[in-house]
C-alpha cells in the first residue's frame, strides 16, 4: 500500500484518497495543535455556516467543546481528535462524503503538520462538484494557505 490508497486512520476506509498537503512548522506538537484550533474556532468563519447551509451540509453549525471527540464545526464532526497528533473531521454534503485527517508528527524541524482529504462525489452532480472544487485547483489553493496560516500562528507563538 502507498500514501494514494491506504486507507485513512481511523475509519471511512471507503472513502477514494484526494490529496494531501505537509508543512512544517518550527514550533513543538501542542503549539501547533493550538493553532489549528484557534484556526477552525476564529469568529469569522460565519461564511462556512453559511455554506454548510446552502450545501445542505451535515452537520450544520458548530457544538460542543471545539476539537473535542464529537464536537461538531459548519460541514465537520470531530470523530477523532488527539492533541498533538490526530485530528479527523468528517462530513456529508448535498454533493459529497468527506474526511480531512489532520496528523501532527515530530520532525528536525520542529513539526510536520500534514492534511489529508478524502471524499466520494457520487453521482452527476457529484462530478461538477469535484469539478469546480478538487479539479479547479481551489481546494488544494484552499489547504495550502490554512495550513501556511496555522503555520504561521504557531511560529509566532513561539518566536519563530
Amino acid at each position: 500500500m502507498n500514501a494514494r490508497t491506504d486507507p485513512i486512520p481511523g475509519g471511512e476506509d471507503d472513502l477514494p484518497f484526494v490529496d494531501e498537503h505537509h508543512v512544517v512548522v518550527s514550533a513543538p506538537p501542542l503549539v501547533v495543535w493550538r493553532s489549528l484550533l484557534t484556526h477552525f474556532t476564529r469568529p469569522d468563519l460565519s461564511g462556512a455556516q453559511a455554506l454548510a447551509s446552502v450545501l445542505a451540509a451535515e452537520p450544520r453549525r458548530a457544538s460542543g467543546t471545539a476539537l473535542d471527540d464529537g464536537a461538531t464545526l459548519p460541514g465537520f464532526a470531530v470523530a477523532r481528535a488527539v492533541p498533538g497528533h490526530l485530528l479527523r473531521l468528517t462530513g456529508r454534503h448535498r454533493f459529497s462524503r468527506y474526511a480531512w485527517v489532520f496528523t501532527l508528527a515530530v520532525c528536525s524541524g520542529g513539526t510536520t503538520l500534514t492534511a489529508r482529504t478524502n471524499a466520494e462525489f457520487p453521482g452527476l452532480h457529484g462530478s461538477v462538484y469535484r469539478g469546480l472544487v478538487i479539479s479547479s485547483g481551489a481546494h488544494r489553493a484552499f489547504v495550502a494557505h490554512m495550513l501556511r496560516a496555522v503555520r504561521r500562528a504557531a511560529e509566532r507563538e513561539t518566536g519563530g
